[in-house]
């Protein structure tokens, strides 16, 4: 065991002064994560505001220019201009010069007088769903504002929940967004990173030399991972710093769950990585490899952006297979609600299964031979 430390730390000595003199690697390990971190929380926004809005005021009274001033007095729609009738929308609509189209019919301002039902129009652009559906539910809300400043009271109908929203009150997408991003950028770089290392010793012909010396490939394959793993650690820490900073995510739960969690994470994908570059021995391959196998699965089949209880049964099975489902909803229970060790049992066992199946396949596939 003395032995195989000593070789196993000298791998390592090696494998970290090449990290310390390679600008790359510095980089796309601790730069690019936080770069990518920004420019997708930024990027990626389920939030709208300032919406386009056009309207058709056929009433022409202070009541509907009223109506219009409380459409757009919060920001999330803005007058974008005035069409002549309601025929114009689909014209507005194709130059994309509104999302929405407000008609307010002659005679509103009468209705409202006479405290009968006053009925405005709301033309949308269906094209985009998730805008028009915003819009929708927006435009409803101000509706029932106007309603109760024009008349002193609101339009109820007559069965009527009481909601609110735990966790995230204010609906802000950046603290659902984050979490996923979080683990996507750290899947992408830590794969990325190890499928490199060992190919670039391929390509180089210093396996050769390595295979002339007395160290075992376990003894490589630790001491290859193993600086690696110290910068995943410190890519964590940075990741989860900049999206408490610029962000505003909160950590409201247990952290050593947390750090457990990630310690996990980064074996898994590291040892992925590592599998990559034994299997390749190429490192224009390994880049390819290590993109297609951590970036799509991460974003498109971890409930990054889509959930996964929507998916096809085959691509919710497939799911089963990609940590970083699991390592999301570690940090979104932790970090959104507050869970601890207890409810993060399952997903931490996953982890530990997928971080031991990559350094089992990684270990059995390396052979000390060149061919």
């Amino acid at each position: 065991m003395t032995v195989f430390l000593r070789r196993a730390a000298a791998m390592a000595h090696k494998e970290t002064l090449h990290i310390s003199r390679d600008a790359w690697t510095l980089y796309v390990g601790l730069v690019l994560p936080l770069v990518l971190l920004v420019l997708l929380g930024f990027g990626v926004s389920f939030d709208l505001d300032h919406m386009p809005l056009q309207v058709v005021d056929l009433d022409h009274s202070p009541e509907s220019r009223a109506l219009i001033e409380d459409f757009t007095a919060a920001g999330e729609f803005v007058l974008a201009g005035s069409l002549a009738s309601g025929d114009e929308a689909a014209q507005a609509f194709a130059a994309k010069q509104s999302v929405a189209v407000l008609t307010i019919p002659e005679g509103y301002a009468r209705a409202l007088a006479r405290s009968e039902v006053a009925t405005v129009g709301l033309l949308l652009d269906g094209s985009d769903g998730q805008s028009a559906q915003q819009a929708v539910t927006r435009a409803d809300a101000l509706a029932r504002i106007a309603s109760l400043r024009s008349t002193g009271r609101a339009v109820v109908p007559p069965l009527a929940a009481a909601t609110w929203t735990r966790f995230n009150p204010a609906g802000r997408s950046a603290l659902f967004l984050v979490p996923g991003i979080s683990a996507y950028v750290l899947a992408l770089v830590a794969v990325l990173l190890t499928a490199l290392s060992v190919a670039r010793e391929w390509e180089r012909g210093s396996m050769e030399q390595l295979f002339c010396t007395p160290v075992r490939r376990g003894e490589i394959i630790v001491g290859k991972l193993v600086p690696y793993l110290c910068m995943g650690i410190v890519q964590v820490l940075l990741v989860l710093a900049a999206g408490a900073w610029v962000f505003g995510v909160p950590a409201r739960g247990d952290l050593f769950t947390l750090g457990l969690a990630s310690l996990l994470f980064m074996l898994g994908m590291l040892g992925q990585g590592v599998l990559i570059s034994i299997i390749t021995r190429n490192q224009m391959v390994a880049t390819q490899a290590s993109t297609m196998t951590s970036m799509l699965p991460s974003m498109l089949l971890s409930g990054f952006i889509f959930p996964v209880d929507n998916m096809p049964l085959l691509l919710q099975g497939i799911s089963h297979l990609v940590p970083a489902r699991y390592y999301i909803d570690i940090l979104r229970g932790v970090l959104l609600k507050g869970n601890g060790l207890s409810e993060s049992l399952f997903e931490l066992a996953m982890l530990v299964a997928f971080a031991s199946l990559m350094m089992g396949l990684s270990l059995a596939r390396f052979r000390r031979k060149l061919a």
